[in-house]
């Protein structure tokens, strides 16, 4: 598939299902040089982001709003800054760009939780969509991997809605079996002719290998990284940790393409290309009012992905998205905050360039709600696997 296709500006359908990959498949080689955690990358987010309100502070003064950044995006609920509907922002994208959006169908899991009624509606949704298994589970309203999950059939289809909140509406997406996944953060100032990408995250879903000898929970505490951080893993797998893997065999520890929940993120602004900047900016076009945001992609060859082709789109976050390449072990701290305190500043130019043009941000209290009940709901979500 070329980037551009005769008579289109976009590339023309996602990549076709097929069977999973191998470990990192597709990927650039995982460079394992230097230290296999940066030492701030699981520090509670409330000390690792005073510098950030910090900043937040200063600009909600410069701009005379703490609320600012609700109109980045002025079509999405506040911005996408918090609450948003995954479903409802894919939704948006129009024309060519829609095609390369994993196909999904919503669900709103009933107020009285009947889960059997609930499975048939499912089911039903997902037959008139012509999705089958493997699927992926996840939120509609939800950020940092909370509640996903691969569904492989009818059981875990009923495990999940027994475990989702009553109603609430989640998401069931045709899962990409490409190990490839990237963040791809995308800028433009209203009034610009072109946006452009400011952070490619490459991220890695971890394994360990079996020896023949060792179980699970042995490998996860012998890995140079997992064995930092084994409470991210041993949970989810709690009811495996006793295995032992053949010689060879290959077990992912993570599922979701979230550095919270465990996946090895690196820096890959270095593979931006132009190809890649001019399609994402034509996508991006296709969302009314789009300027701020990341999105996920799944893809088959990085390669592709550098063409601006061969990859399809899992999701969309607006202004409360990260420029998440500062979760490479390799970066050190101040660059982290370089990274993060760019982002936040073109966030609230964005944002006070559409005031200018007649939008007006939601109020603090609004956001305030907004905040609680994603927090509250968070809480009450299936475990991430």
């Amino acid at each position: 598939m070329n980037a551009i296709n005769a008579g289109r500006d976009i590339p023309e359908r996602a990549p076709n299902i097929r069977s999973v990959a191998r470990p990192h498949e597709g990927m650039p080689p995982l460079d394992k040089e230097g230290p296999a955690l940066s030492f701030f990358e699981f520090w509670p987010s409330y000390l690792f982001y005073a510098p950030v309100g910090i900043l937040w502070a200063y600009l909600a003064a410069k701009h005379r709003s703490t609320t600012l950044a609700t109109i980045a995006n002025p079509l999405f609920p506040m911005g996408g800054l918090m609450g948003e509907s995954k479903a409802d922002v894919l939704d948006t994208m129009r024309g060519d760009a829609r095609a390369l959006v994993a196909p999904f169908v919503t669900h709103e899991r009933s107020k009285s939780g009947n889960v059997s009624l609930d499975f048939q509606r499912a089911k039903r949704s997902m037959d008139k969509a012509s999705l089958s298994y493997p699927v992926v589970a996840k939120p509609d309203l939800g950020m940092r991997g909370v509640g996903v999950r691969p569904i492989h059939g009818n059981d875990d289809l009923r495990q999940y809605l027994e475990d989702f909140p009553h109603g609430n509406k989640l998401l069931l997406q045709q899962m990409i079996p490409f190990e490839g996944e990237a963040g791809v953060f995308y800028v433009r100032l209203p009034g610009e002719d072109k946006g452009k990408i400011i952070s490619l995250t490459l991220k890695y879903f971890p394994y360990v290998v079996g020896d023949g000898r060792s179980t699970i929970e042995e490998l996860i505490y012998a890995d140079p990284r997992a064995g930092r951080v084994p409470h991210l893993y041993l949970e989810r797998h709690k009811n495996r940790l006793a295995t032992v893997l053949p010689k060879g065999e290959a077990f992912r520890l993570a599922f979701a393409g979230s550095h919270s929940r465990g996946t090895i993120f690196k820096n890959g602004n270095a593979l931006i290309t132009d190809k890649m900047s001019d399609a994402f900016d034509r996508i991006a076009k296709q969302i009314p009012e789009f300027y701020f945001g990341r999105f996920d992609v799944r893809f088959e060859h990085i390669e592709d992905l550098q063409k601006g082709d061969g990859f399809s789109i899992i999701e969309v976050n607006g202004a409360g998205g990260e420029a998440t390449h500062i979760w490479d072990s390799r970066t050190h701290l101040v660059d982290a905050y370089r990274s993060l305190f760019h982002q936040h500043s073109l966030l609230f130019q964005v944002g006070a360039l559409n005031r200018r043009r007649g939008y007006r941000p939601v109020g603090p209290l609004a956001l305030l709600r907004a905040i609680f009940k994603e927090s509250r709901l968070t809480n009450a979500y299936p475990t991430t696997h």
